[in-house]
C-alpha cells in the first residue's frame, strides 16, 4: 500500500510541478525562460516559442491527473515512463547548446529520474483482489481490479 501512495503522491507532484511551469511560460515567459537552462533564448517573433512550450507543459501536467482521476494507473505508468524522454531531450538540448550543465542535470535529469521511478512504481503495482474477498464471493474470484 505504501508503494501505491508513493506513486500517487509522486504523480501529483510531477503533474502539478510541470503544470505550474506551463502556466508560468504562458503568463510570464521572459521571467521563466532563464530557469530552463538555455544559454540564449529566442527574441522578438521567435519568442512565441515560449507560449508553445507553456502549452506543452500545461498539457503534460493535465494528462497524468486525468489518468489518475479516472483510475487508469497502468496507462499512467506507461505515459510517465515514456515521458522520461522529454526532460532527457531538454537536458541534451541544453548541454548541446552551451547552456547550464547544472540546470540540465539538476532540473531535467532529476525530473527524468522522477518520471521513470514513478512510472515503474505504477507499472509494477499489484492489481489483484485480496484472497479473502475473492474466496467469500465467487463472482469476484476471477476479477482483477
Amino acid at each position: 500500500m505504501f508503494r501505491k501512495h508513493l506513486a500517487t503522491t509522486l504523480t501529483v507532484l510531477l503533474a502539478v510541478g510541470i503544470g505550474y511551469v506551463g502556466v508560468s511560460y504562458l503568463f510570464f515567459p521572459a521571467a521563466t525562460a532563464p530557469q530552463f537552462g538555455m544559454a540564449v533564448w529566442p527574441e522578438g517573433d521567435a519568442a512565441t516559442f515560449l507560449v508553445t512550450k507553456g502549452a506543452r507543459d500545461l498539457a503534460s501536467g493535465l494528462v497524468p491527473l486525468a489518468l489518475l482521476l479516472t483510475g487508469q494507473r497502468r496507462a499512467l505508468g506507461w505515459v510517465l515512463t515514456i515521458w522520461t524522454l522529454v526532460p532527457l531531450s531538454d537536458a541534451a538540448l541544453i548541454l548541446s547548446t552551451g547552456g547550464s550543465t547544472v540546470t540540465a542535470l539538476a532540473v531535467h535529469g532529476v525530473t527524468a529520474l522522477a518520471l521513470l521511478v514513478t512510472g515503474v512504481l505504477l507499472l509494477t503495482e499489484t492489481r489483484g483482489v485480496p484472497a479473502p474477498v475473492a474466496a467469500g464471493r465467487p463472482e469476484l474470484a476471477g476479477r482483477r481490479g
